[in-house]
């Protein structure tokens, strides 16, 4: 198989990244078969900055919109936020959260992940949860990084209905539906 030129390898990184920014240069390399090297001298060719730089920015900029709760109050780092729409936030779990003698997540820090974040996507200055539907799907342990994704899928006056799905790095782990009802 013939290699691709370097400006179509590039927009081909650019368009990777945009679709899917948490993406590390091994995963890139991997996706474009060429070496890490080759991705990260394109990167900085482009300007483009590291995934750990990378998530900094979105996280930052994420945090700016908050609206229904405090910024602190959030379980875990705030990645992306798109108000009344979506939201992404990740949590490592640490030896603090699991229980000491099966090593296994406590149940509320997954939770309170997946509250917080579908309580900051609410476009309202105040919201409470009003129904929780959850499902554990598989046993979380230490060190794993969990990506929540959060979406509205309804809004039916001060009432919204999300959908969050936590995934570490293999499979969907927590999933939850909320209908959050907001205080205006």
């Amino acid at each position: 198989m013939a290699r691709m030129q370097k400006k179509q390898r590039q927009q081909h990184l650019i368009e990777k990244i945009q679709s899917s920014p948490f993406l590390t240069d091994e995963e890139l390399a991997r996706l474009l078969d060429v070496s890490i090297q080759t991705i990260r001298l394109d990167r900085l060719e482009l300007g483009i900055p590291e995934l750990r730089e990378r998530t900094k920015q979105m996280a930052e900029e994420a945090q700016t919109k908050i609206k229904a709760i405090d910024k602190a109050e959030i379980v875990g780092e705030l990645i992306d936020l798109d108000l009344g729409k979506s939201g992404i936030s990740m949590m490592t779990v640490t030896p603090d959260m699991v229980f000491e003698r099966t090593r296994v997540a406590r149940a509320y820090y997954v939770f309170s992940q997946a509250n917080s974040l579908a309580l900051a996507i609410i476009d309202a200055p105040a919201a409470v949860t009003g129904v929780a539907n959850i499902k554990y799907k598989t046993p979380i342990r230490v060190g794993e990084k969990l990506v929540a994704k959060a979406e509205v899928v309804k809004q039916r006056g001060n009432k919204y209905f999300i959908w969050v799905k936590t995934r570490n790095e293999k499979q969907e782990v927590f999933r939850a539906k909320f209908i959050m009802v907001s205080l205006d």
